[in-house]
C-alpha cells in the first residue's frame, strides 16, 4: 500500500507541540475517545474502514478512510503508512474493536517504531480474545462462569447433560459476529441445538463453538467492572449496571447504563486482571444468576467499551487517563461515583418501546429515565454535527451491524 491509496481529510491545522492520538474505528465509541482527548487540546487522527461519525467531530484533526481493518496485515500496514505520511510519530493508538486489539498486540514491535502502543502483549490479550482461555483461567481463579461445554463435532452435543434453553457462542467472536450481527444464539431444544450448531460451525470454524448454560434474565441482570488497570491495581474504575440493551437477550451493545457500588465485582475482576498482568483500559462483563446468587463472568474486553463516555460524568475520564500515562504525565487515581446514567437514544428508543409493549417496563418509568439521564452517547451541544450525521447514516448502520 502506498500513500496515494489513502483518502485523508484534514479538518483543522495539525498541532505539533503535543503527541496526538490515533483512534481506530470511528463509530460512537470512537467518537467518545475523540471528544475526551480533543477537549484537552490533543490532536486526533481517526482511521476507519466504514462510514462513521467521528470524522465530523470538531475535535478531529485528520480523518483517513482505508479499505480494510479486519485483516491484520492490511490494518497494520495502513497504520504504519498513515503514521509515516502524516508524521504521527509518538502518537498513542486507541483501537475500538477486538480484532484491532489482536492485530496491534501481535504487531507491537513493528507498530512501536512509529506509535505509542498501549495494547498488552499477545499472551495477555489471548486470555480475553479466546473465551476458551478466558473461562479456563477464570475457573482456575475461582471466578464463577456459566457452565460451559466446548463442542467440536455434533457428537459432542450428546455428552451435554443440561436442561434447555442453552446458548451457542463462538470462542472468538469476529467471524461469527460479522456474519450474523449476533453475539450468541438461543437453542430451546436438542433439535434446534443440533441445527444451530451446524450453522455456527460453518461461520466460525470447527472447534470454535461453545455451548453454555443460558442464565435467565435480560440486561437488568448484567453488570460490568470498568477500569484503567496498571501494575496489578486499578488506577481508575467504575462499576455499572446494564439496564437496557439490544437485542434484549444477547445484547450486542448497551442502550441504557448506570453506575453503582458493587465491591464483589471489583474483587473478582482485579483477581483476573492481576493474573494476566494486564495494562490498559478494560471492561469485564458479568451476569447475575438469580438461581444461585452468583455473578458469572461472560466477557473481558481489552479496549474502550460502547458506554465509556459515562465515565467523565461519573468522574473518570478513561481515554485521557490512558493517554496521560502513555506520555508520562501524572495520572490522578479516580473512582466512578454511583447513580450516574448514560443512554444511546438511537438504539434505546426502539428498545424501550419493545420493553414497554411487552410489559417488562412501565411507560412512566421509561420516560423518567429519559428525563434524568446524565450523558447521551452521541448528541452534544458543543459538538453537534456527529449526531446529525448518525441519523443520516441510520440505514447504513442497520445493514452493516444492526446499529
Amino acid at each position: 500500500m502506498t500513500s496515494t491509496n489513502l483518502h485523508i481529510k484534514s479538518t483543522r491545522p495539525p498541532i505539533r507541540d503535543v503527541p496526538g492520538a490515533v483512534v481506530i474505528g470511528g463509530d460512537y465509541q470512537g467518537l467518545g475517545i475523540v471528544r475526551s482527548l480533543g477537549r484537552h487540546g490533543i490532536p486526533i487522527c481517526v482511521i476507519d474502514d466504514e462510514h462513521s461519525i467521528s470524522q465530523f467531530s470538531r475535535y478531529a484533526t485528520y480523518a483517513v478512510r482505508v479499505p480494510d481493518l479486519r485483516t491484520r496485515k492490511a490494518a497494520v500496514q495502513s497504520l504504519v503508512d498513515i503514521g509515516r505520511q502524516l508524521d504521527l510519530r509518538g502518537w498513542v493508538l486507541f483501537p475500538t474493536r477486538d480484532e484491532l486489539v489482536a492485530s496491534i498486540s501481535l504487531s507491537r514491535s513493528e507498530l512501536s517504531e512509529v506509535f505509542r502502543v498501549p495494547a498488552p502483549p499477545w499472551e495477555t490479550v489471548q486470555c480475553m480474545w479466546d473465551k476458551r482461555h478466558t473461562y479456563r483461567l477464570a475457573t482456575e481463579l475461582n471466578i464463577p462462569i456459566p457452565k460451559t461445554w466446548p463442542a467440536t463435532t455434533a457428537a459432542d452435543l450428546d455428552r451435554i447433560d443440561a436442561s434447555f434453553p442453552l446458548a451457542l457462542k463462538p470462542s472468538v467472536k469476529e467471524n461469527f459476529f460479522y456474519a450474523t450481527k449476533a453475539k450468541a444464539w438461543r437453542a430451546n431444544s436438542k433439535t434446534e441445538l443440533v441445527e444451530l450448531f451446524g450453522r455456527a460451525c460453518r461461520l466460525a470454524g470447527p472447534g470454535q463453538i461453545l455451548i453454555q448454560d443460558l442464565i435467565p434474565g435480560n440486561g437488568r441482570n448484567q453488570f460490568a467492572y470498568c477500569a484503567f488497570f496498571k501494575d496489578g491495581k486499578a488506577v481508575a474504575s467504575m462499576v455499572t449496571r446494564r439496564l437496557r440493551q439490544h437485542p434484549q437477550e444477547f445484547g450486542r451493545a448497551s442502550t441504557y447504563v448506570d453506575t453503582i457500588e458493587l465491591p464483589a465485582l471489583e474483587a473478582l475482576s482485579e483477581r483476573f486482571l492481576t493474573a494476566i498482568n494486564y495494562y490498559g483500559l478494560v471492561e469485564v462483563e458479568y451476569k447475575l444468576d438469580a438461581r444461585d446468587g452468583q455473578f458469572k463472568l461472560l466477557d473481558v474486553n481489552p479496549r474502550t467499551w460502547g458506554y465509556h463516555t459515562l465515565g467523565p460524568s461519573a468522574g473518570v475520564d478513561f481515554p485521557y487517563l490512558l493517554y496521560a500515562d502513555q506520555i508520562g504525565a501524572p495520572v490522578q487515581p479516580s473512582r466512578g461515583k454511583p447513580g450516574i446514567s448514560w443512554i444511546r437514544l438511537l438504539t434505546d428508543v426502539p428498545t424501550g418501546v419493545i420493553e414497554v409493549a411487552r410489559g417488562r417496563l412501565k411507560l412512566g418509568e421509561y420516560v423518567e429515565s429519559l428525563k434524568t439521564c446524565d450523558t447521551e452517547a452521541v448528541f452534544s451541544r458543543e459538538d453537534p454535527l456527529p449526531g446529525f450525521v448518525e441519523c443520516a447514516l441510520l440505514p447504513y448502520l442497520w445493514i452493516k451491524r444492526g446499529f
